[in-house]
């Protein structure tokens, strides 16, 4: 059984007026244990759509999610979410913003530190403990909601284009970073990107929306070898999937612009 499975999801918005807007075709797809997927798309396509969905932030107009065979029908802690913008609580120090799911889950304030001290060690924040969201960069946020996602222990991370609002050095770093926690854990991974690049170097698996309303056209495998550095950014291999990701994704692009 699939760890999740997207059943003909899909997702129509009414306007005030009635217009109605057709977000997502009926999407079905499955995610296995330890998948780390990518889905790349043009902008407007429904991929935050159908990460949402997922989340239980958004319900689908029809079709379900399931995750491990139960229907997801609202937020859970069984999924952890990472924005593009920084969302950590700004009046709670990192240390207390990593270990906020776990309080809120009753878990002994012992296991909480042992916890939350593993995941800021993991993503390199040793020093910054006591500090607030505001005095840190944003790569160094953005690793607080990895650490607090991941610290929660779900069953999939689902991801929103969280290196978007970064700078090109700080991205790379952080896709190296998450690659190498992802290689030691073994988290199932759902990842939102319009970046072709970083959708080949994160995954092992490539899904390939339409513009919209949006669809899964392609699922293509990524079969270059961990653990990855960014140098393998310029083997055969990897150039030859850039070439034909940016041929598909230029290919929606026209058939958007058409319309």
């Amino acid at each position: 059984m699939s760890l999740l499975s997207i059943q003909g999801v899909s997702r129509t918005f009414i306007s005030p007026k009635g217009l109605a807007t057709q977000a997502l075709l009926p999407v079905d797809f499955e995610v296995q244990e330890n998948d780390f997927v990518t889905i790349l798309g043009p902008s407007g396509c429904g991929k935050s759509t159908m990460l949402r969905i997922v989340a239980g932030l958004d319900f689908p107009s029809s079709g379900q999610v399931l995750l491990e065979g139960q229907a997801v029908q609202g937020p859970g802690a069984d999924r952890g979410m990472v924005f593009q913008s920084y969302t950590l609580f700004p009046w709670l120090t990192i240390e207390q913003n990593i270990r906020f799911g776990l309080r809120e889950r009753g878990m002994p304030p012992a296991q909480q530190k042992e916890r939350s001290d593993y995941f800021i060690a993991k993503v390199g924040l040793r020093g910054f403990e006591q500090h607030y969201p505001k005095q840190l960069s944003g790569g160094m946020q953005q690793r607080t909601a990895i650490a607090r996602a991941l610290a929660n222990d779900p069953k999939i991370l689902l991801m929103d284009e969280p290196f978007g609002a970064l700078d090109n050095q700080t991205r790379v770093l952080m896709q190296e970073l998450l690659l190498g926690i992802w290689e030691a854990e073994r988290k199932t991974v759902l990842f939102v990107t319009h970046d072709i690049d970083e959708a080949i170097f994160m995954a092992n698996r490539v899904a390939v929306f339409s513009a919209r309303p949006g669809r899964i056209k392609s699922d293509i495998a990524v079969e270059l070898p961990h653990p990855r550095h960014y140098t393998v950014k310029t083997s055969p291999e990897f150039m030859a999937l850039k070439a034909r990701l940016t041929e598909e994704i230029r290919a929606e692009a026209l058939a958007a612009a058409a319309h």
